[in-house]
Formats: C-alpha cells, sequence, structure tokens
C-alpha cells in the first residue's frame, strides 16, 4: 500500500447525523450460520468492510483455494467451516496472516475428527483440508484467555456435529461479550446452548431460516466518539446503534465518559454531549480489545493517565499494535511502557505541545489508521497508507469529510 491523506480540523463545527457502517462481528457470525442453516435466510444492512464481502464470497466458492487476505475473523470461522465439509480445500491469506497462530483452532477441530495440515510451519496458515469422515469425541477443553474467535468459530459448527459438543474454557475467560453474541446469533437462528461457568454445551440441533438486521459497529462508533472528545465544538449523532447491544465494542460509550463525553440513547440513536474529564483512568480491554487504540490516542491529546489490563492480544493482531501505538504516541510527547503483570502505562503530556504537521504511520492496520487520525482536531496530521480502512469501515475518510473535516487526499 501507499500514499497518505492530510487531515486538518473544521474550520467551524464538526457537525454530523453519522451513518456507520454495519458490524463485521455480527456480519460475519450471520453469514456462516446462514450457510450452516441452508443459506435461505434475510440478511440485512451487512457491513461493506473488506472481511465482510470477503467471508460471503468465500462461503459460496467453489475454488480448491481460499484467500482471506488480512481477515482474522474470516481465517478462524472459515477454518471450522471448512474442517466439517465433505471436500478437499485450502485456504490462505496475506503474508502476515499466515504469521498469525492458528494451531490452537487446528488442534481442536483434529481432535473432533477433523484432517487438517498445514502446507509449511507448523502452527500456521496456510491450511490443507481433506474431507471430514466422523466425529471422534464431543468435548474440547480449551483456555479462555484465548481469541474468542477460536471459540466462536467452534461453536457455531457444534450444533452441526453428530454428537454436538461441550466446550470447558481453563482459566480467565477472554473477550466474553463476543462468546455470547455468538450464542445469542445462534439462538436467533435456532441453534440453542448453555453457557453456564466456564462451561458451554451444544446438543446436535439444525438451523432455521430467519431474518436479521445487523446492527451498526460500535467500533466503527469509537473513532467519532474521539474526535467529539477532541474537537472544540461538536455535534455528533451515531444512527443504528443499539444500549442493549451484542456487541463488546458498545464499552466505549462508558469509558468514554471519562474521557469527557456523555451518550444519550433514543431509539436506535445515540447522541453526544460534553461532561467532566478524569486525570487518570484505569480500564481493563480483556473484553473489548480493539477500542485499546483509539482509547490511548484520545487520552494521549487529552493529557490524561491511563492504567491499562487485557492487551495481550494485541501483539498479534493486524500489527504488533502495542508497538506500534508506543511508537506514533512519542510523536506527540506520550510514552506507552509495559509493567509488571500485563499492566500497560500510558503517560501522556501535561500539555500539547505541536507546532508543525505530523505524519503517522498505519502499519498495514485499519485500527491504526482510524484511531490516530481523530487527533487532527488538536494538529494538522498526514496519515501514511489511508485505503487500510476498506478492512473494516471503507466509508471512514468520506464521512469524516462530511462531518466538516478538511481533508487532502
Amino acid at each position: 500500500m501507499s500514499g497518505s491523506i492530510q487531515l486538518s480540523k473544521p474550520a467551524t463545527t464538526l457537525s454530523l447525523d453519522v451513518p456507520l457502517t454495519s458490524s463485521k462481528s455480527e456480519s460475519n457470525r450471520v453469514l456462516l450460520l446462514n450457510q450452516l442453516g441452508g443459506g435461505q435466510s434475510s440478511l440485512k444492512n451487512l457491513s461493506t468492510a473488506r472481511d465482510t464481502v470477503t467471508m460471503k464470497a468465500l462461503l459460496s466458492s467453489k475454488e480448491y483455494t481460499l484467500d482471506v487476505l488480512d481477515a482474522g475473523t474470516v481465517m478462524r470461522f472459515m477454518t471450522a467451516f471448512l474442517a466439517i465439509r465433505k471436500t478437499e480445500r485450502r485456504i490462505t491469506g496475506t503474508p502476515r496472516m499466515c504469521k498469525r497462530p492458528i494451531k490452537l483452532l487446528v488442534d481442536a477441530l483434529n481432535n473432533l475428527g477433523a484432517n487438517i495440515s498445514y502446507e509449511n510451519e507448523e502452527g500456521f496458515p496456510p491450511l490443507l483440508f481433506k474431507a471430514f469422515s466422523q466425529q471422534k469425541v464431543n468435548q474440547l477443553t480449551i483456555p479462555g484467555n484465548i481469541s474468542s474467535q477460536y471459540i466462536s468459530a467452534l461453536l457455531m459448527i457444534a450444533p452441526t456435529l453428530p454428537d454436538g459438543l461441550t466446550i470447558t474454557l481453563e482459566g480467565e475467560i477472554y473477550s466474553r461479550p463476543y462468546i455470547e453474541m455468538t450464542l445469542n446469533l445462534m439462538a436467533h437462528f435456532g441453534a440453542e446452548g448453555q453457557f453456564e461457568g466456564n462451561q458451554i454445551k451444544i446438543e446436535p440441533q439444525e438451523y432455521s431460516s430467519n431474518s436479521y438486521t445487523i446492527e451498526s459497529d460500535w467500533s466503527g462508533a469509537s473513532y467519532w466518539y474521539s474526535l467529539y472528545a477532541l474537537a472544540g465544538k461538536a455535534q455528533i449523532t451515531l444512527k443504528g446503534l443499539r444500549s442493549e447491544s451484542n456487541q463488546g465494542d458498545h464499552a466505549i460509550a462508558s469509558i468514554m465518559e471519562g474521557l469527557g463525553v456523555k451518550s444519550t440513547f433514543s431509539g436506535e440513536t445515540v447522541t453526544l454531549s460534553r461532561t467532566d474529564i478524569k486525570k487518570e483512568l484505569t480500564i481493563n480491554f480483556k473484553s473489548c480489545p480493539d477500542l485499546a487504540q483509539t482509547v490511548m490516542a484520545c487520552a494521549a491529546a487529552l493529557g490524561v493517565n491511563l492504567d491499562m489490563t487485557g492487551l495481550e492480544s494485541l501483539r498479534i493482531k493486524e500489527s504488533d499494535r502495542t508497538a506500534a501505538m508506543a511508537s506514533e504516541l512519542s510523536k506527540i510527547g506520550a510514552t506507552l511502557e509495559e509493567h509488571e503483570n500485563g499492566r500497560w502505562i500510558l503517560t501522556s503530556p501535561k500539555s500539547l505541545e505541536v507546532s508543525e504537521t505530523i505524519t503517522f504511520d498505519t502499519y498495514d492496520d485499519h485500527r491504526m489508521a482510524m484511531a490516530l487520525a481523530p487527533l487532527c482536531m488538536k494538529f494538522d496530521c498526514v496519515i501514511n497508507e489511508p485505503e487500510v480502512v476498506v478492512k473494516s469501515y471503507p466509508e471512514y475518510w468520506d464521512h469524516l469529510e462530511m462531518a466538516g473535516v478538511q481533508l487532502i487526499r
């Protein structure tokens, strides 16, 4: 990727009724559930994110090799889907994707009776699939602190297995809201599961066809919270969001209260307003790691110090996100350091002293670009490789321009 985009704050007021992109987390799950149920469900408001476009295309593809590009969710969900098929397939992705671990999921699926092997290095894509013949076990024990996408992938295929599946999660359970989102959506399409304590039990059952309207993306909403927090004057409403949401990233509404933004819900619209800013915040991102970059960038620009946990998964995302944020936020005088027991401390500058345009790198990571862009409310900035946003929020730059942000593309 190449190119850059220059951003400057609006000449007047930042103002928009934001037509948010739809949730790719919900979209990718309902696409798979629909396929497992025969493909007859009516799905409305599907995400336009490249990850979702890729997921939809691969589910209907007859090709031997399936390329997920850089979509981690698609890699995990499609791996589970292909594992129980009666066909031989190969799945791969970008060079970065082929360095993201998948051994735990492959081991679990092979224990169930799948026949998956590695084309190159053990534990990493590309993967080779042979036809599923029979189920060997109906109980698995896996760590609770791994990516919830592994667990969700196993849960969604569980009802289609002859003997169902019981998963026992060992230790602390990370990203619980995403597991609960998966179970809620499965129930919507007719397959019930029981999640009690650290155990999830799914009986063999059939998915049914149903209609479903995907909620707007709370991850996408997080950038507008940051823009509002950093703007001098702003009028922002966010459309299509539910106060009772399946998405773990709806936690942004409560987190941002500490950074000066209050949320008022009316139907499926959220209106943002001002509240007091705190000097220091302690945040556990265990259930919402995708919010971390947005909150860090916003806090750094506001002079708010952060004491953070739950960032373990950030190292194996599209980039090493903790390292990337440490590098980029140092450009405005903030320091991000790891301490004992998984604690990360963000020390923000007491006053933001920026006299020239700052250029930010994005590391082939959509969330780096979108988390850093709101800093344009405080100073002119350049975002390198702006097209990375197509992964989850293709309309992002257009929406910023509609709100009054001055863009030079």
